[in-house]
């Protein structure tokens, strides 16, 4: 169910869409933000499948390179709200100009996954089974999507990076 890196494994050429995804900083890490900055959109689904995702995931990106504002490694949550709007959070590295801002604080255990969407129930159960064994309570889990469709397909990897958030670990 879950991904690793393999030290033989060729390089990836990138499309010119997605970047290619490197799991190993997300595999099995315990992440700590402070109120780390996002733009946050919202999407339209239908049964948790989005309708209007690209083009508002396009309208965002144009406004955080025109404000500079994008990060090296880009990172985007997903918050699945109903089984018909999500939440998204883009990674920026400042404001943007005429964008709804969010920030994110917590404790977060990560875990990426590799395989078809309707894998997802699995993952999720597999995930919160790994907070369990951890010790830790789950307060929310957001999931983050490293590419698109066409270019997973490109890749042959569909990774998606689980992002549970947990009660601070009690010292």
């Amino acid at each position: 169910m879950t991904t690793t890196t393999s030290p033989d494994r060729a390089p990836v050429a990138p499309t010119g869409c997605c970047p290619p995804f490197d799991p190993a900083p997300y595999q099995d890490r315990e992440v700590v933000w402070h109120d780390k900055l996002f733009v946050k959109e919202h999407v339209r689904s239908v049964f948790h499948i989005p309708l209007n995702m690209g083009s508002i995931i396009g309208h965002a990106q144009e406004k955080i390179v025109a404000a500079g504002a994008g990060p090296a490694q880009p990172l985007m949550l997903s918050d699945e709200i109903s089984p018909w709007r999500s939440d998204l959070y883009i990674d920026v590295t400042r404001l943007v100009p005429e964008m709804e801002m969010a920030t994110l604080t917590g404790t977060f255990l990560t875990r990426v996954y590799d395989g078809p969407y309707r894998d997802i129930p699995k993952w999720v159960d597999d995930m919160k089974r790994h907070v369990a064994s951890r010790g830790r309570v789950l307060r929310k889990l957001y999931f983050a999507y490293t590419t698109c469709p066409r270019c997973a397909k490109a890749y042959g990897h569909n990774h998606v990076v689980l992002f549970a958030q947990v009660e601070p670990a009690e010292h």
